[in-house]
This record gives structure tokens, sequence and C-alpha cells, in this order.
């Protein structure tokens, strides 16, 4: 058969599958729920360790699928509960047929009102039916335009990484960087009022001389192009229109609904972090949970210790390297390999210097960092490590051969520095017990 859209057998098929199309809605409905609830727990571990690691590309990538997999499962589940009262009303359509107002003999007042408001069961129908077919094609949309949401902003992500290297030459920066960002910054503003107002700048001649060439390139870099033709036969009726004004302002507020919460208390909170008083169970190894509780920064065996040693585990942040070359100029390297990488343009590694690097990098983390217990100072000795919940870090052990039965507090401190002045700082307090056996 023909694909040709002027073929008449072709148009037939078509209007076949459009009245069969609720079988296959249903079909891939049921199957994507029950993936996305399959998925949904990865993508969470993901995006927490992204978020601990402070990797912003991943932090990114992993939001926007968070975001998808809300979109998706939240559409799709109102879509099959919708079609399932499609098809209760077929089937009650079959058994009834259409209202007949005059057997409920109610009053005139009544009787005339919901011969108005209601109408004929065929109508409920036709509207059900309507309403499931717009919301699955929606659906699909919604997650094409958070797609192209966030390869623009990861393009905004890769040119700011790019201007704050310091290998970039000025006139790069200034000639190249600087205009990208700025015509990104206007035509992002430019299809984000197009999209809001349905099509409003390409309405007019005046904005047409302007606004064509951004949409010339948006439609790439948004992925338009892959699903205009939905956007314009979706905006073309006026229900269309009207339900395009609602599914924003509903998002939002869906948004602002999930942010909520209720508080007991004006002082204790579930989501403290720890200190002398308080202790987060993200500073415990024995109480961490899963694949989404990760280390705060650091992290002992358990709140009560019963060896004559505390392990310390401190997690590896995004600064701490550039403290390191502050504090160690030698370990600066002429290239910083820092940031996204290929494995195919990764080049040959000479271990061998690789590993006298790590030895004073380690041994510059060991003058830099402040163990103490109370008032008891200790010099801590790094080894590269990594957790249970493979987060890399720096683990030491202290001897507690002189410290005394009963509550303590854990402090672990570093140097650091703000332009030329060096300073000490707190990054965390942790109290435990120690009980030797």
């Amino acid at each position: 058969m023909s694909n040709d859209p002027k073929n008449q057998k072709f148009k037939k098929w078509l209007d076949i599958l459009q009245q069969e199309s609720w079988q296959l809605e249903l079909i891939i409905s049921g199957f994507a729920i029950y993936g996305l609830f399959m998925v949904i727990e990865p993508i969470e571990a993901a995006s927490f360790e992204a978020e601990n690691d402070q990797n912003w590309y991943r932090i990114l990538i992993t939001q926007g699928l968070l975001v998808s997999w809300y979109i998706l499962t939240i559409n799709l589940i109102i879509h099959v509960i919708l079609r399932g009262l499609w098809i209760g009303a077929i089937g009650l359509r079959y058994v009834s047929g259409d209202i007949e107002y005059e057997k409920l003999k109610y009053s005139p007042k009544f009787n005339k009102h919901l011969q108005k408001r209601v109408g004929s069961f065929d109508n409920y129908v036709a509207t059900l039916e309507k309403y499931c077919s717009i919301i699955f094609a929606v659906t699909f949309l919604l997650v094409f335009y958070l797609l192209g949401l966030l390869l623009i902003a990861f393009i905004f992500a890769v040119i700011g990484n790019w201007m704050e290297n310091d290998a970039i030459p000025d006139w790069a920066r200034n000639w190249v960087a600087i205009p990208l960002m700025i015509f990104l910054g206007i035509g992002t503003f430019l299809t984000f009022i197009d999209f809001i107002t349905q099509g409003w700048l390409k309405r007019k001649k005046w904005t047409t001389v302007f606004y064509y060439p951004v949409y010339w390139i948006f439609k790439y870099l948004t992925l338009s192009f892959l699903y205009r033709p939905m956007v314009y036969n979706f905006l073309d009726t006026k229900f269309g229109k009207r339900l395009s004004f609602i599914i924003v302002p509903l998002y939002i507020l869906l948004t602002i609904l999930a942010g909520t919460g209720f508080s007991t208390s004006n002082y204790l909170d579930s989501d403290l972090n720890s200190n002398s008083y308080i202790a987060s169970k993200q500073n415990y190894t024995s109480l961490l949970e899963g694949s989404k509780d990760f280390v705060d920064r650091a992290s002992i065996p358990s709140k009560v210790i019963e060896e004559p040693y505390l392990n310390v585990f401190i997690e590896y942040g995004s600064s701490i390297e550039d403290d390191v070359f502050f504090f160690n100029e030698d370990l600066k390297p002429e290239e910083d390999l820092r940031g996204v990488y290929s494995t195919f343009s990764s080049g040959t590694v000479d271990w061998s210097k690789k590993r006298e690097g790590l030895k004073s990098y380690l041994g510059t983390l060991e003058e830099m960092y402040i163990l103490s217990i109370d008032s008891t100072a200790f010099k801590p000795t790094f080894v590269l490590t990594q957790n249970p919940q493979q987060q890399i870090g720096f683990e030491t052990f202290l001897d507690l051969a002189e410290v005394q039965k009963g509550k303590h507090v854990l402090k672990v401190a570093r140097k650091d520095h703000r332009r030329d002045s060096v300073y000490t700082r707190t990054i965390i307090n942790i109290p435990f017990w120690y009980y030797p056996n």
C-alpha cells in the first residue's frame, strides 16, 4: 500500500487506525507505566550520586530524567483511568443506549438543566475519547519540550565552562563565547515568548524579520523539527489552544504542591546537619541504607565506638583540588584534566609519575586537614579509598587509647584560602560515644 498522503486508500487506512488507536494506547500506557516504576529507583540513585559529586552535567541529565518520569507517569495514569472510564461508558451504552430523561421523571427545571449541561450519552463518550487521545499525545509532546529545554541548558553550561577555562585565549572568549551566550540568551527568550503566546511572533510581519533566523536555528537546538507537525495540529483547534493554556499552570501548581510539607517543631528537623547536639545518619556508615544514602562530608562507623580506634572517612569535594594546588603549586598540572573527557582521546598515562604525584597530593591533604576529638588534635595519615556507597574520599584511623569513655565530638577542619589569606574552617562536627569492649 502506498504511503502517499493524497492516496485515498492510505487515508482510509489512517481513518481505521484512528478509530482503533485506543487499543495501542492502552497497551503502550500499560507497559510504559510498568517500566517507569521499574526505573525510578535507579534514576533517583543516580540523581543523588550526581548531586553528591556536584557533577553538573550528570545533575542536568538525571533531573531531566526525573521530571520526564513524573510527566510520563502522571499523564499515563490519568490516560489509563479515563480510557477505562471510556470503555465502561461504551459497555453501558451497549446495554442501555442513550440517556432517556423522560423516564427519570425529574422536575422540568432539573430536566431542562440536565439536557443542557449533560446532553446525550454519545456526547459524553465522544468527549472522553477526545480527552484520552489528547492526553496521550500531549504526554510525549511535554517530554520533547523538556528535552529541548535540557539541550539548551546543556549548551549554556558547556559554553560557560569553556569561558571559565584559563587556557582559552581572550580573543576567543570575547569574540566567540560571549556573543554565543548573548545570542542563545536572546534566542531562548524569544522562543519562550513565542511558545507561551502560541506563535504570536510568527503572525506579525514585522517580527518575522528578526525572529525567522532565530526560529530556524532553534528548531534544531530544541529538537522541535521532530514534533512540529503534532504541535501545529494540536494548536489549530480551540480545544487544543485552551488545553495548552491549562497545562503549564497545572504543572507549576503540581510542582508547588510537591514542595510543600508539614513541620512539627520550630527547632527539630530531620534534615539538620551533624554538630555537637545533632547526629545526622549521613555521618554514620552503619546507618546508611540503600543506594540513595550518601556520606555528607565525613563519616565514622557508628554512633557507638567499641574498638580502640576511630575510622574516619572524608568525602572528596570538588573544591578540594583547587585548595591543594594553592598550598602546593608543584602539583598543578600544565593541562587541567577535570571536566568532560573522552575515552578515545585520553592518551597514554605515565603511572609512575601519577603515583608520585598522588603521594605528594595526599601529603598536602594531611597538612591541610586537622582532626580533633574534643580538644585533642590528631595528625591524619590518609589513603585514597571508596566507601560502600562508591564515594571517593580519604580514610584515616585515630588512636583512642587516651580517650575516656562517654560522649565525644569529632571535629573535621581544614585550611582554606580566600584570595591570598589563609584560614581554618570547620567542615563538620560528628558526635559519638566511646565504650570500649
